[in-house]
């Protein structure tokens, strides 16, 4: 059994990609169900490879899979931390329940102001950065100057006025 191993130089770099690029394609698509962060998986794994070219002499196929791997698994993380749910989902999310519980309560608007009621101005910017735009605790504390464990009450008290507001 012949295996599939090349010298990787600055010179053969194109024909180490045309002969590994499909595969890392592949095995991106699988991973991440999207063509074009496949794409730019496969893109990260062949700039990475490029950048340790000095300390690599030689790579394989399972070399590649590995490293393909390891880049949609970190991608998928990385989304999985940043992106929270839209300003769209949490408004009708709030609005339904509140339409559940409270038959007098059918504006999404007017639930989220009874639930920001007498909240600081900065909770409401916290839950925004939180919640809309996928900040984590520690990148909410960092912007708004506060501590993470002072972010992360606020939220949660928010979090459990928005339940109560939905009951």
């Amino acid at each position: 059994m012949e295996k599939n191993v090349q010298t990787l130089t600055m010179e053969n770099f194109s024909a180490v990609y045309e002969k590994f690029g499909p595969l890392v394609l592949r095995r991106c698509r699988y991973l991440l169900h999207d063509e074009d962060k496949a794409l730019d998986a496969m893109q990260d794994v062949f700039l990475r490879v490029l950048e340790a070219r000095t300390k690599l002499t030689e790579v394989c196929s399972s070399f590649f899979y590995t490293t393909a791997t390891r880049v949609c698994l970190n991608k998928i993380r990385y989304d999985s931390i940043r992106v929270g749910p839209s300003i769209d989902a949490l408004t009708v999310e709030i609005a339904d329940n509140a339409k559940a519980f409270h038959e007098d309560i059918t504006d999404a608007s007017l639930v989220l102001d009874v639930i920001f009621d007498g909240e600081k101005s900065d909770t409401r910017e916290m839950a925004v950065m939180h919640f809309v735009d996928g900040y984590t605790y520690d990148e909410v504390a960092e912007k708004m100057h506060y501590s993470k464990s002072g972010v992360r009450k606020r939220l949660k008290a928010l979090q459990t006025r928005a339940q109560k507001a939905g009951k």
